[in-house]
């Protein structure tokens, strides 16, 4: 009896993730992750014969996948971000490669005089891990989840990261923590808008949804920061593409001396605050 290739059972389930609605690019990562490969080096192997143990996993995944939207990353329990695999479940948002450009925007603005950042909801730790390995600043920690800490304390020790990590509301946690440079991608997703079923279905609410718009977790983290005696030099957040204009009101109701802009993302579209204080 003839054996599948990998070119054979790529083409199937190509053709079936497409009959259920699901991007057909979903069998290159599953592959991707069976044969730790990337896509241009499995073309190499693809009239290979699929090893059936192997092919049954790769089977399985897709059906799931196409059949109840399951994110490839839950299955695969991993993530790809700035280079580097992280850890990721249900307990965590996916990470997302807009958010390589936050830490993008953070590396241009930082300063020799900048010693500490503080990473404000944390998830997966992907932010504060990559800004710490990056910068080798000092480098702090906030989740409200326990679970979500769990998750990024061990994708820290599996990097080697040193962060300090704190369990908490925001920026709570931090009263007595100097603070120059504040990062944050907290929920910004109102609760009544429209979710594709692989996220709305699969990330944590907690990770994805504010009240008030999706604005609620900005006025908590500006109010906490008006609050501070020490204010960062430095705040970012990520932002829904529609948020841009009402932040930057925010930031300037309740902070003075910041120099506020919003910045797009590769696909043009509003996606990050940096507020900077004035010297």
């Amino acid at each position: 009896m003839k054996q599948t290739t990998i070119e054979e059972a790529r083409r199937w389930a190509s053709l079936f993730l497409k009959q259920h609605n699901r991007e057909p690019r979903v069998a290159d990562l599953l592959l991707e992750d069976l044969f730790e490969l990337n896509t241009a080096m499995l073309m190499a192997y693809e009239r290979d014969p699929f090893p059936k143990e192997k092919l049954d996993r790769f089977t399985a995944y897709v059906k799931q996948h196409a059949e109840t939207g399951i994110p490839v990353q839950h299955l695969i329990g991993a993530a790809h971000f700035y280079g580097r695999v992280f850890t990721v479940n249900e307990h965590v948002l996916i990470p997302r490669p807009e958010t390589e450009e936050l830490i993008e925007g953070v590396r241009q603005r930082l300063q020799p005089s900048d010693q500490s950042i503080a990473d404000i909801g944390t998830g997966s730790g992907i932010i504060a891990i990559t800004l710490q390995l990056e910068t080798r600043r000092r480098t702090l920690a906030t989740d409200l989840s326990k679970a979500a800490l769990q998750t990024a304390k061990a994708n820290a020790e599996n990097h080697k990261a040193q962060i300090e990590w704190f369990c908490g509301d925001f920026l709570e946690p931090l009263r007595d923590q100097t603070i120059d440079v504040l990062v944050s991608n907290p929920p910004y997703i109102a609760r009544d808008e429209m979710l594709d079923d692989t996220v709305k279905n699969f990330d944590p609410g907690l990770a994805l949804f504010a009240d008030n718009e999706g604005l609620a977790a900005y006025q908590t983290i500006i109010q906490q920061i008006a609050r501070r005696r020490q204010k960062p030099r430095v705040i970012a957040f990520e932002i829904g593409h529609q948020q841009g204009e009402a932040i930057k009101q925010i930031i300037h109701s309740q902070l003075a001396n910041y120099q506020v802009t919003v910045e797009k993302d590769i696909n043009k579209k509003d996606r990050m605050i940096f507020a900077i204080l004035d010297s």
